[in-house]
Protein backbone atom coordinates (compact mmCIF):
# COMPACT_ATOMS: atom_id res chain seq x y z
CA UNK A 1 0.00 0.00 0.00
CA UNK A 2 1.67 3.58 -0.86
CA UNK A 3 1.45 5.88 2.28
CA UNK A 4 1.93 9.48 2.11
CA UNK A 5 3.10 9.60 5.79
CA UNK A 6 6.21 8.82 6.64
CA UNK A 7 8.67 8.28 10.07
CA UNK A 8 9.20 11.66 11.86
CA UNK A 9 6.38 14.00 9.78
CA UNK A 10 4.33 15.81 11.93
CA UNK A 11 0.10 15.13 11.44
CA UNK A 12 -2.92 16.46 12.64
CA UNK A 13 -5.80 13.43 13.62
CA UNK A 14 -8.47 13.73 11.18
CA UNK A 15 -11.41 11.71 13.25
CA UNK A 16 -11.75 9.49 16.09
CA UNK A 17 -11.15 9.98 19.72
CA UNK A 18 -8.35 11.87 19.55
CA UNK A 19 -9.41 14.28 16.30
CA UNK A 20 -7.32 17.45 16.57
CA UNK A 21 -4.60 16.45 18.25
CA UNK A 22 -1.00 17.22 16.34
CA UNK A 23 1.81 14.34 16.88
CA UNK A 24 5.41 13.45 15.73
CA UNK A 25 4.80 10.13 13.51
CA UNK A 26 7.05 7.18 15.29
CA UNK A 27 6.41 4.38 13.37
CA UNK A 28 4.59 3.73 10.20
CA UNK A 29 3.32 0.13 9.12
CA UNK A 30 2.31 0.95 4.88
CA UNK A 31 1.59 -3.32 4.87
CA UNK A 32 -1.24 -2.67 7.55
CA UNK A 33 -1.77 0.92 6.32
CA UNK A 34 -1.38 2.08 10.18
CA UNK A 35 0.91 4.70 11.84
CA UNK A 36 2.00 5.19 15.41
CA UNK A 37 1.36 8.72 16.59
CA UNK A 38 3.42 9.99 19.67
CA UNK A 39 0.82 11.13 21.98
CA UNK A 40 -2.17 9.59 20.37
CA UNK A 41 -4.27 7.13 20.91
CA UNK A 42 -2.85 5.84 23.69
CA UNK A 43 -4.08 2.64 25.13
CA UNK A 44 -2.91 1.11 29.10
CA UNK A 45 -1.16 -2.19 29.66
CA UNK A 46 -1.20 -3.97 32.66
CA UNK A 47 2.85 -5.88 32.21
CA UNK A 48 3.14 -8.84 34.71
CA UNK A 49 6.24 -9.72 36.16
CA UNK A 50 7.79 -12.10 34.13
CA UNK A 51 11.02 -13.14 35.97
CA UNK A 52 11.83 -13.14 39.86
CA UNK A 53 12.93 -9.60 40.80
CA UNK A 54 11.17 -7.47 37.90
CA UNK A 55 8.42 -5.21 38.29
CA UNK A 56 4.69 -5.01 37.06
CA UNK A 57 3.24 -2.37 36.31
CA UNK A 58 0.28 -0.33 34.35
CA UNK A 59 2.27 1.22 31.10
CA UNK A 60 0.70 3.64 28.78
CA UNK A 61 1.61 2.70 25.12
CA UNK A 62 0.32 4.30 22.11
CA UNK A 63 -1.24 1.54 19.72
CA UNK A 64 -0.93 2.40 15.66
CA UNK A 65 -4.23 4.31 13.79
CA UNK A 66 -5.52 4.28 9.76
CA UNK A 67 -2.90 6.31 7.94
CA UNK A 68 -5.91 7.70 6.33
CA UNK A 69 -7.29 9.34 9.87
CA UNK A 70 -3.93 11.41 9.82
CA UNK A 71 -3.11 14.46 7.52
CA UNK A 72 0.35 16.02 7.27
CA UNK A 73 1.34 19.20 8.63
CA UNK A 74 3.63 21.45 6.05
CA UNK A 75 6.33 22.41 8.81
CA UNK A 76 6.91 25.65 6.45
CA UNK A 77 3.01 27.24 6.30
CA UNK A 78 1.71 24.83 8.99
CA UNK A 79 -1.18 23.83 6.89
CA UNK A 80 -2.81 19.86 6.93
CA UNK A 81 -1.94 18.87 3.28
CA UNK A 82 -1.90 15.70 1.57
CA UNK A 83 1.73 15.95 -0.21
CA UNK A 84 1.86 15.75 -3.88
CA UNK A 85 4.99 14.08 -5.92
CA UNK A 86 7.45 15.49 -8.15
CA UNK A 87 10.36 14.43 -9.80
CA UNK A 88 13.08 16.60 -10.05
CA UNK A 89 15.26 17.11 -13.48
CA UNK A 90 18.16 14.29 -11.53
CA UNK A 91 15.57 12.13 -11.51
CA UNK A 92 14.62 11.69 -7.31
CA UNK A 93 10.99 11.76 -6.53
CA UNK A 94 10.08 14.85 -3.87
CA UNK A 95 7.05 15.49 -1.36
CA UNK A 96 5.79 18.92 -2.73
CA UNK A 97 3.26 20.90 -0.26
CA UNK A 98 -0.14 21.38 -2.07
CA UNK A 99 -0.98 24.77 -0.65
CA UNK A 100 2.66 26.71 -0.81
CA UNK A 101 4.38 24.56 -3.29
CA UNK A 102 7.68 23.77 -0.83
CA UNK A 103 9.69 20.49 -1.14
CA UNK A 104 8.61 18.83 1.80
Amino acid sequence: MNMHIKKDDMVIVLSGKDKGKKGKVLMASPDEGKVIVEKVSVATKHKKPRRQGEAGGIIKQETPIYACKVMRICPKCSKPTRPAYEILESGEKVRVCKHCGETI
